[in-house]
């Protein structure tokens, strides 16, 4: 688990509420971390037991995450390793107190892997991946028509030029550029160009299968002990999307592609840990998710949007991110071809005979 960062007094003042309210728990000590993007996140200790508490925005919808909750309990009861939700006093996952909701876990062992996972890491990541959509295909949620996948399949190009440049007359404005607007410079213009590419490989999709899924699988929400994945979190709402998607994110993490000199047979090593797991994966899945990834890479400004027009708490994190990210769309769309030709290699030796 994360290093904790400074306090926001107020808010824990107001979740320790929640937690003697709605728990029983009282003498704790509760310190702030710095990871999500959805939640507030706690590190909780209370006589000698240490948990780990989201702090739901006020606005958040409850119910929907009360259905994540349930999918990460139905995750683990099929041997994905999760943490353990905590109920409350009245056996709920969600404790809700003067307005303020949280749900409580226990704490889980391991970290998050930074640099890219090993090969091991690669194969557990892509097991657990399997069994979850092995296990998800049948919720009844995964035979709804996704709300927003006619949107990323026809993304707004012409908005996304619009949005990079009046990302690009911010900093021209900037009376002194820093270091990080020269950069950010430099890759809005290079992403800009990089746009032409998304109708051709949009076209090239062949039809895919949506179901739901884990909802943000992806190097920040995996643990590990050593090569051992300890940990699954933050399974979100139930929602149908598509199966290429979540396997190319992990597949091809930004992480992997840029900091593993092999990282298209890292991305195929996972992918066949992966069909071990769920053998009855439909084959277009697996071979357009390095396609999907990079879609969805070319397409999306995280982090450098933030940045200019609406700044996040971890702002430095996601600076970060979005070079990353953009370094990784080029590889991929330099080395699409080898990509895929790696994943039918492994779709073959799985069993599973390819035509394209």
């Amino acid at each position: 688990m994360p290093d904790p960062m400074p306090a926001d007094v107020t808010g824990a003042e107001r979740v320790a509420d929640v937690l003697a309210a709605s728990y029983r728990l009282t003498d704790v000590d509760l310190v702030r971390l710095p990871v999500g993007q959805g939640t507030t996140n706690y590190r909780v200790t209370s006589r000698g037991r240490t948990l780990f508490v989201k702090h739901y925005p006020t606005r958040a919808d409850l119910a929907a995450e009360a259905g994540a909750i349930a999918l990460t309990q139905l995750a683990g009861q099929h041997g994905v390793p999760v943490p353990a939700v905590l109920p409350t006093a009245h056996g709920e996952v969600i404790g809700h107190h003067r307005d303020v909701g949280v749900s409580v876990w226990e704490w889980a062992p391991g970290h998050t892997v930074e640099n890219g996972f090993t090969a091991m890491q690669q194969t557990a990541a892509g097991t657990a991946l399997g069994r979850i959509h092995r296990l998800f295909a049948t919720h009844p949620a995964s035979s709804g028509t996704p709300t927003d996948l006619h949107g990323w399949l026809h993304p707004d190009l012409t908005g996304l030029a619009a949005t990079i440049d009046t990302l690009l007359g911010v900093i021209r404005d900037r009376a002194t550029p820093d270091t990080y607007d020269v950069v950010a410079a430099h890759t809005l213009t290079e992403r800009r160009a990089a746009l032409r590419h998304v109708p051709g490989l949009l076209a090239d999709l062949p039809a895919l299968t949506c179901q739901v899924l884990h909802g943000d699988y992806s190097a920040v929400n995996l643990l590990f002990d050593g090569d051992r994945l300890t940990a699954v979190l933050d399974f979100r709402p139930p929602s149908s999307f598509l199966v290429a998607f979540e396997v190319g994110r992990i597949a091809f993490d930004p992480r992997t592609v840029v900091l593993s000199e092999d990282w298209i047979s890292r991305g195929a090593i996972l992918v066949a840990g992966y069909l071990r797991e769920n053998p009855l994966a439909a084959v277009a899945d697996v071979r357009s998710s390095a396609r999907v990834a990079l879609i969805q890479l070319l397409t999306s400004l995280y982090g450098v949007r933030n940045h200019y027009l609406n700044p996040d708490l971890l702002q430095d994190d996601l600076d970060a991110f979005w070079l990353l990210r953009h370094r990784a769309a080029a590889m991929l769309l330099e080395h699409l071809d080898e990509a895929e030709t790696a994943l039918d290699r492994t779709l073959m030796q799985a069993g599973h005979p390819t035509r394209h």
